[in-house]
């Protein structure tokens, strides 16, 4: 095995899969299979789903379905929900991973580094103490030891159970 190359074999399904035209952000509710999308939760503005390029374990984005590039198009209704769902989902992913932290953030903006900058969207990455290790530090790559799977049903399961305490 050439020690160059970070094998991924799991990543060819998505490789390989059929791609919506125009803003994933947009297709991806609209696709109503949750569970083959990695949408974890729905409220009617917006939706949070699992991230296909994960930093940490649990990493997750908190859309909203409003089609906007930054805040300040957001209306009212979309950008309080969306706020309400980034505070839901902390809940959840310190229950889930049990964390010590977690980053939450925006990239508005090609120059702020996002990668799609058309549709607004919030990170939510869970932290632990120590957490970067010898593959990120020495090769620059991230090893997430979770299937996509096993975080879709714990966190689906944990924002069923938050919900239903409110």
């Amino acid at each position: 095995m050439d020690k160059k190359y970070l094998y991924s074999p799991w990543r060819l399904d998505y490789i390989l899969s059929e791609k919506c035209e125009g803003c994933i952000f947009c297709c991806k509710p609209d696709a109503k299979d949750d569970t083959k999308q990695l949408i974890v939760y729905r409220t009617k503005y917006s939706y949070v789903i699992l991230n296909l390029y994960p930093y940490n374990n649990g990493h997750v984005m908190a859309v909203p379905y409003q089609h906007a590039a930054d805040l300040s198009q957001l209306s009212k209704a979309s950008l309080n929900d969306l706020f309400q769902v980034v505070q839901l989902t902390e809940s959840v992913l310190k229950d889930v991973y049990n964390c010590e932290g977690i980053n939450i953030g925006l990239n508005i903006g090609k120059a702020a580094g996002a990668g799609i900058d058309e549709h607004i969207h919030v990170h939510l990455v869970p932290r632990w103490q120590g957490d970067c290790n010898f593959m990120s530090v020495v090769g620059g790559k991230r090893v997430i030891p979770e299937t996509f799977e096993s975080a879709y049903k714990k966190l689906k399961t944990a924002f069923n159970k938050q919900v239903k305490k409110k």
